[in-house]
């Protein structure tokens, strides 16, 4: 097969990690990939996916998967599955500082500084059995691996916000996080799959402070809840373009209400994800839904190119 050229972080990333990573490279600044997280629990796990397909008569590029509640094997079956049918998969982790349970745990938990300190120094047992708990994630990760799967692995989002136990307790303790779970996950674990998103969240702070460095991750971008407002949040696109520049793409890893094509020209972010349920239901009108999805910037899962197709 050809040479590809890999601009990912990790040299060794596999050969589709770097086509689908090259294709997103290309995409950038010109249109957008349109995503949607799924739930599990409301009719179907793909309640979400056909919703927007009976409203738009289109499915997303991206379909967004969560490791909550330790649903490893699930989220393997329907990435599989998504990827099979030509799609784009991310993966994000609500989990606790054990690595385990799921929202609630996630918001609730909080380490002092003394046990951050044991849990990013190598080799403490409280670092050994993060690792340990990280090793859940990469088992799934590994299938998917083997399976020629590659996925935008979004661990840690909105850091920068204080909801989540990662973002806590400031910007140098996720860095230290953030690099350590790179360089086990990378090195260690040898999952060459990964294209790694640094997902801030909407609050547009310290986002500096939070900032590991250009050879920790693939894609960077921020989260909007507040799209109403703020359109496609060209404060928080070009906070980002100043912090990081354009050498990497940006997304808008979460949204509610998805902004318009006139509004991402302001922001031209490389995709969207809507969360899952109301955020998709309630926040967006069917008819702008489907304005949005048949508009030539979006670019949705039938427009994606065929050697993406997995299997």
């Amino acid at each position: 097969p050809e040479e590809i050229e890999c601009h990912l972080s990790n040299p060794n990333a596999t050969r589709e990690a770097n086509l689908l990573y090259n294709y997103i490279r290309e995409v950038f600044t010109h249109q957008v990939i349109s995503g949607q997280q799924e739930s599990t629990w409301m009719d179907s796990p793909d309640y979400e996916m056909d919703y927007i397909y009976e409203h738009t008569g289109k499915y997303p590029a991206i379909r967004g998967l969560d490791f909550i509640n330790d649903d490893f094997d699930g989220c393997v079956e329907r990435a599989k599955a998504w990827a099979a049918r030509g799609g784009i998969v991310t993966i994000c982790w609500h989990t606790s500082p054990n690595l385990d349970g799921g929202y609630d745990d996630c918001k609730e938990g909080r380490l002092t500084m003394e046990e951050w300190d044991l849990l990013t120094t190598d080799g403490t047992p409280q670092n050994l059995a993060y690792k340990q708990g990280l090793d859940k994630a990469g088992r799934a990760l590994k299938e998917l691996q083997d399976a020629g799967i590659p996925v935008l692995w979004r661990p840690y989002h909105e850091f920068n916000g204080w909801w989540f136990w990662w973002g806590k307790q400031g910007g140098d303790n996720f860095r230290k996080l953030w690099i350590m779970t790179y360089d086990y996950m990378t090195h260690d674990l040898g999952l060459n799959n990964l294209i790694w998103v640094l997902g801030y969240s909407y609050t547009g702070l310290m986002m500096e402070d939070f900032y590991p460095g250009e050879d920790y991750y693939d894609l960077i971008g921020a989260d909007s809840y507040y799209v109403n407002v703020n359109g496609a949040e060209p404060r928080l696109y070009n906070g980002i373009l100043e912090l990081a520049g354009d050498a990497k793409p940006l997304c808008m890893h979460e949204t509610g209400l998805i902004p318009t094509v006139e509004q991402f020209a302001e922001a031209p972010w490389v995709y969207f994800m809507t969360w899952h349920t109301t955020w998709l239901t309630e926040d967006n009108d069917p008819d702008d839904l489907r304005a949005l999805y048949n508009d030539p910037y979006v670019i949705t899962l039938d427009d994606l190119p065929s050697f993406l197709r997995i299997g």
